[in-house]
This record gives C-alpha cells, structure tokens and sequence, in this order.
C-alpha cells in the first residue's frame, strides 16, 4: 500500500480544476466553431457542455440532451442511506449550464445516430458536427431480478430510497446481504463503503444484525488496506466478507442470492448487477462486442466511430468508473474537440485524475487518489505509480474534508 500525505493528496485533487482556466493555446483559437451534441447530463456530459462553451468564449454551439430535468449524484448517495443527507442535497439541475455558460438543454431520450443527426425518442433530430455520449451504465440481466423489490441503489434516485426504507423497516437481528459484480464497474470503493455505512447504521439502530459481502472478485478492489481495517477490526463481528462468489440468480420474493457458494437470504438484499455501457453506445455498436465503448484516449473519439466521442462510465479504457474521473476526461475530450475544430492536433500528453472519500463509519472516512498519463507507445492511459495511494487511517477530519471535495467537484461540474 503506498499511502500518500493528506497533503500531497489535497495537492492532487486540487488538480481537478487546473484545466478550468482557459487552455493558453485556446485563447487565441476562439474564433473556432461547431455544433456538438452530448447525451448524458450527468458529471462528464455536465463537464464537457460546461467547457466547450466556455473555453470557445461561446462560439461552439451545444446542446445537452438528458431524459431527466435533474442529476441525482451517486457521489455521496449511499450517505442518503443511514439519513446523513438528502437526495435534494445531491441533486443538480441544468440552470446553471443554460444561464451562465448558454448550453441548450433538450428533455429527451436518444435512440439513434447516423450521419451528422442525432434521433430522439418523441421524433425530434438534433444535428451535430460531433457528438458526444456520456449516458453512464446499464446492467446486465440477472435471472429473477427483480428491482421493484430487490434494489441495486447502483443509479441514485428512487432506487436509493426504496434500499433506504428497506433498511428503516428491517428488523433487529437481521441480515443485510449485498453482491458485487466482477470489475470493472462504477465506483470501485463504493460496494465497500456501503458496506460499512450499512454496518455502522445497523450496530446503532439494529443490535444483532450483520452485512455479508459476496464479492465476485478475489479481493476488495480498491482501498484494500483501508476496508480489510474496516471490515476486520472497525466492523468486527457485524461483516462478513467473502471473495470469489459469482451470483447465479435471485429468488426476489424470498430476498435470497443463489450463489456458486451456496444460497443466501436476506432481510434485505442489495443486488448490484454486472454492468456495461449505456445503452444508447450498446445500440449504436460502439462497444465493439464487449461491454464498454473502446476509445481513443487522446480524444476519446470512438475507434469504431469516427466523430462520435464517449466519456465517463461507458468508456472502455483503464480508468476507473467514477464521477471524478468522467469530469477529468470530459475535459481532455472537450479540449480535444475544440483544437479540432480549430484545426489543431489534440494535446499529445493528456492526464487526468481520480480521487474519492469513503465514509467508514457516520463520523469517519479515508480516500484514495491516481493520477493517469498518456503511454505513447501503448496508446493508453496508464497510471502513475508515484501519484497512487490511500490514507492511512480513516479519521473524522477526513469526514469533514470529504464535504468539501464533493461541494468542488459538483461545482465544477455544474455551476
């Protein structure tokens, strides 16, 4: 485990609004134009209309397309679990965009692309000179899952209540189970974190109950130091954790998880299913048969797509799945663009950055930070070593702190 000073950490995370300022190179480039159109409004979509406006001094046209009126964060959601927030708390709309930067906001579903027009649900086409798709995660199926009863919470919102409300009513003595699908998926931490939010909650308010954590992936998957404390020592006696257990199917009348390990029920399960792009990228044919969309990480233009551009959860580099991350792509892909559109090849070393708090307890958190450079003979995004870490206790100042990273990153995101 390399752990970082909270110092150094602070420093990197600060490196998330570095790119706010406009690109030198750009000041001179404003004169560029174009129309580009983005699906998805959530934090690398929110992003990328925010930067393209503002960096081409309101040149380029865009316009946002999202089928909802407001962004419900899954950054802080699983705090809405044990009543540390609200849902309206993290919930952003898209006034801010329109107002300050001038983006047009359209209400919509996409459903198709092709040449130069995007295609909405009610009829409508949007045209575009590139397009850019940020529609975050779908899921795969999973045989008798049924989420009206059996929720994943894994897209904030509704789902976040109903696991809420099943926690409020779950008895003392109970037992919350909660599955992990194989990586990658969205956030790497927070399975984890959610665990130990649950487990705290349940100690105070449900004496003689326990979390049982079947991971399909052979260890904790990020911030290992950090949740083998958390999970052995912090929450000894309430969690049991155990590894390599593929989720076969789900009986949801019965709140029981039919496992390659054996069957296991619940007072209440929490099932996050496999996940894969969104399905707009998955109906276009931008995931190349796999379950997320290759890109090119200079430019995150689509490798099977030229003027088609993919960013935050959907896209198939090594990055991780986060909300930090897809502001940071969003980005590279914004400043990309406008050097297109200005005739200019994009920035050769682009980096981007990671960082996240973990709440471990209602007083307590961690973090965890990577930074990810350019390899120009891999073609990829690779992470830099020295700039890796976690923290190495989980404290209450980080709890505070984690309010403030959250309060900057939505800031960047959508004001």
């Amino acid at each position: 485990m390399n752990s970082l000073s909270r110092r150094h950490f602070l420093k990197l995370i600060g490196t998330s609004t570095a790119l706010a300022a406009t690109p030198t190179w750009l000041k001179a480039q404003t004169a560029a134009s174009g129309r580009v159109v983005i699906v998805g409004g959530g934090f690398a979509g929110a992003t990328a209309a925010k930067y393209l406006r503002h960096w081409s001094g309101g040149n380029v046209a865009v316009t946002l397309v999202d089928a909802n009126p407001a962004h419900v964060s899954c950054i802080l959601s699983n705090l809405a679990l044990n009543g540390s927030l609200g849902l309206s708390q993290i919930t952003f709309n898209y006034e801010a965009l329109k107002q300050k930067y001038g983006v047009t906001v359209e209400a919509g579903q996409a459903v198709g692309a092709a040449n130069g027009q995007l295609h909405l649900q009610d009829g409508r086409t949007l045209a575009y000179d590139r397009l850019i798709l940020a529609p975050g995660i779908d899921f795969a199926p999973v045989p008798g899952l049924d989420i009206r009863r059996i929720p994943h919470a894994w897209q904030a919102g509704p789902q976040t209540t109903l696991l809420k409300n099943q926690l409020r009513d779950m008895p003392p003595g109970g037992v919350f189970v909660l599955t992990i699908p194989l990586a990658p998926y969205r956030c790497p931490p927070g399975p984890y974190e959610r665990a130990c939010l649950v487990a705290d909650y349940l100690k105070r308010n449900k004496p003689g109950s326990k979390v049982i954590v079947l991971d399909a992936n052979p260890k904790i998957m990020a911030e290992e130091h950090t949740f083998t404390k958390a999970f052995y020592q912090t929450h000894a006696g309430i969690i049991e954790y155990h590894p390599n257990v593929l989720l076969n199917e789900v009986d949801s009348t019965n709140r029981t998880a039919i496992t390659s390990q054996g069957n296991f029920s619940a007072s209440v399960l929490n099932v996050l299913p496999p996940q894969k792009a969104g399905k707009i990228v998955s109906d276009l044919g931008l995931t190349g048969g796999g379950n997320w969309a290759p890109v090119d990480p200079l430019t995150y233009e689509s490798t099977v797509a030229k003027g088609i551009h993919i960013i935050g959860d959907s896209q198939g580099t090594s990055q991780p799945k986060s909300g930090h991350i897809a502001n940071s792509e969003a980005k590279v892909c914004a400043d990309a663009i406008l050097r297109a559109f200005a005739g200019e090849l994009p920035d050769p070393a682009p980096t981007t950055n990671s960082a996240c708090y973990s709440p471990i307890t209602a007083k307590t958190a961690s973090w965890l930070t990577a930074v990810f450079a350019y390899d120009p003979e891999t073609r990829a995004m690779k992470l830099v070593p020295e700039a890796f870490g976690e923290a190495p206790e989980a404290t209450e100042e980080n709890y505070e702190k984690m309010f403030d990273w959250a309060s900057n990153l939505f800031a960047e995101t959508f004001a």
